[in-house]
């Protein structure tokens, strides 16, 4: 059984994967835990230099050293400091080979994937000897773990400051744009066809009747108001079914609710076949975008 069985190289500044080592093993606790990985390196400049993510079968271990972090997924059973001069080794490969300032000057992802030999061969040093070759090695890294004992990571908090930093989650009640939502589907844009001819249709009646309402003393002001709040929540429901927001449900209902008191409102200016129309646009609106989930990632390039 591999002790060590998944490595990452990113940069410190902007968590952008440098290179990693080729996934053979595809058990579900080690997607879940590269996944977690790659939100951890997204805001490693707020940790210190050396920490880790207990798991159940699996930890993350991690050290950054001159604006790269060497990152790694190991078996449970593996000796916390023996993980820890697998890191070691790692980073005295990968700086022996690259300089900072390439490291620096990388623009795009994964730009030294030529390195995955060096880990895969490291690695393999590791699973089958269960350690480094020099014992010296070992009892220093135990030593200075003693001394300066290892930061857990509690991985909420790492979410929500990956989230506030990185905008992958809601900073507040707004809209998260970095959001990758599932794709649209022939439902879904049939949706916003059918909201943007009922958002037209509200504005046209409320633009004529607000002539009206000027002729007539003000007696159809509120008339008005309903056709043009029914009209922004038709165009409203088109951006939430668009972009992301955590307090999606809540909107939706809220918006839902709003469109059906202003149909009712407006019984007699409209008849009930229309009202029905737009409840029901408005309905099927609501269900389409609580059943629009975000997307999860994969794996980038496959390792």
């Amino acid at each position: 059984m591999s002790l060590i069985l998944f490595a990452f190289v990113v940069r410190v500044r902007d968590g952008l994967p440098l290179s990693a080592s080729t996934d053979f093993e595809h058990n579900q606790e080690l997607q879940e835990r590269k996944q977690q990985l790659r939100t951890i390196s997204k805001v490693l400049g707020r940790f210190p230099d050396r920490g880790s993510v207990k798991g159940q079968e699996l930890n993350i271990f991690f050290i950054s050293s001159e604006g790269v972090s060497y990152m790694t997924v190991c078996h449970c059973s593996l000796p916390v400091a023996k993980a820890f001069c697998f890191l070691e080794d790692l980073r005295w490969e990968f700086t022996a080979c690259f300089s900072s300032t390439v490291v620096t000057l990388a623009a795009r992802p994964y730009p030294f994937l030529e390195f995955d030999g060096t880990i895969q061969k490291l690695k393999q040093q590791y699973n089958q000897s269960g350690g480094p070759a020099l014992e010296v090695t070992l009892a220093e890294v135990q030593e200075d773990l003693r001394i300066h004992p290892l930061q857990v990571i509690n991985l909420d908090e790492v979410e929500l400051t990956n989230g506030i930093a990185n905008g992958h989650m809601e900073q507040g009640p707004g809209s998260g744009p970095n959001v990758r939502l599932q794709p649209v589907t022939a439902p879904g844009i049939l949706s916003l066809v059918l909201n943007i001819v009922c958002a037209s249709l509200n504005v046209i009646r409320g633009v004529h009747l607000i002539e009206n309402t000027f002729q007539d003393d003000y007696e159809g002001i509120w008339n008005v108001v309903a056709f043009l709040l029914a009209f922004v929540c038709c165009v409203s429901q088109c951006h939430l079914y668009l972009f992301h927001s955590s307090l999606k449900k809540l909107i939706s209902f809220t918006l839902l609710s709003v469109v059906v008191l202003c149909n009712l409102y407006l019984f007699g200016l409209r008849n009930i076949w229309q009202m029905i129309f737009h409840i029901s646009v408005a309905s099927l609106s609501t269900v389409l975008t609580l059943r629009r989930k975000v997307q999860d990632r994969t794996n980038d390039c496959g390792v």
